[in-house]
């Protein structure tokens, strides 16, 4: 039995910072600083509480980005372990279609069957979950890998990987622990 992976999509495999920093520049004229982001969400700065409202709109999930390394470190983990991606979505009624034609461009080789769109991730289990939200983590029965992001900068609970590649070498080393133990 291959063990079991879930991947989060927001902030792991795709790139919301980028749609809540252009909000923040076209509501208040300039970008916000690393520094300002550091341990908080874009809609969490004094003021912009609304832009955490784009959510709701229908498409905001639609044209992410995807962020590098991805979708090769994914295929890997595909042909490897029993790779879900879980998604928070009951909140933003647009999100489902959405985010169902964003894997559905990007990551054609998932199947249907390990997509799960959920309201609260405490309810997957599995070997390993990579995620950027802590909280999705701490209810989790197995290993969790926290997704590197800014508003995650201070919390030290979790093994961090920072992008793709570390998770590429994280279960390239993992198989590589799991041969040894098995030899």
């Amino acid at each position: 039995m291959m063990p079991r992976i879930i991947v989060d999509m927001d902030g792991v495999l795709a790139n919301t910072y980028v749609k809540f920093i252009d909000r923040y520049e076209a509501a208040f004229g300039r970008r916000p600083t690393h520094e300002e982001l550091l341990g908080r969400k874009v809609y969490d700065l004094e003021g912009a509480a609304d832009i955490r409202n784009a959510m709701h709109e229908e498409g905001f999930f639609r044209d992410l980005e995807v962020l590098p390394g991805a979708v090769e470190v994914m295929k890997e983990l595909y042909d490897n372990y029993e790779v879900y991606i879980v998604s928070t979505a009951s909140e933003f009624k647009h999100s489902y279609r959405d985010k169902w034609e964003w894997l559905e461009e990007h990551f054609p080789f998932i199947s249907f069957q390990r997509i799960v769109f959920c309201g609260n991730k405490s309810i997957v289990h599995g070997d390993f979950m990579i995620d950027d939200k802590v909280s999705n983590l701490k209810g989790f029965n197995g290993t969790g890998l926290l997704f590197d992001a800014l508003d995650n900068h201070y919390d030290e609970e979790y093994h961090r990987v920072h992008n793709w590649e570390e998770v590429r070498t994280y279960f390239q080393e993992e198989r590589n622990r799991t041969r040894a133990m098995q030899a």
